[in-house]
């Protein structure tokens, strides 16, 4: 879990953060190689970034040769819970139930979708 409060990542580091848990540590080349594949970012954006979510202790810094490998300081499962948290607090009233009910009543799951939501709710009714 994110420790730090400040280390939420914006929706520009969700972007670095997802490349990496992805293809596991890499180079800023190779993230902003990645992240061109969706849409056009500078090289020395992508770096400025990386830089600061190390800073933040979002990302941590390996030197290998003459250039830094980057990877997340977190697990995605990890970041997944701090933000669901944070938006069940600030939208929700506290309360994972209500944004469970809202984020199934306003997306269209498919058939496999529900059989694994029901599968959930089995197993915990079952704990």
């Amino acid at each position: 879990m994110i420790k730090n409060k400040t280390n939420k990542p914006t929706d520009s580091e969700l972007e670095i953060l997802n490349v990496l848990w992805e293809n596991g540590p890499s180079t800023v080349k190779f993230v902003n190689e990645k992240m061109n594949e969706k849409k056009e970012t500078g090289y020395t954006t992508t770096l400025k970034l990386m830089q600061i979510m190390a800073e933040k202790g979002i990302l941590e810094r390996e030197r290998e040769s003459r250039s830094h490998v980057y990877s997340a300081a977190y697990k995605q499962s990890d970041t997944q819970n701090t933000m669901i948290s944070k938006l069940a607090k600030s939208m929700f009233g506290g309360s994972s139930v209500q944004l469970a009910m809202k984020a199934l009543g306003s997306s269209n799951a498919s058939k496999e979708e529900l059989d694994e939501i029901k599968k959930l709710l089995s197993k915990i009714e079952n704990k």
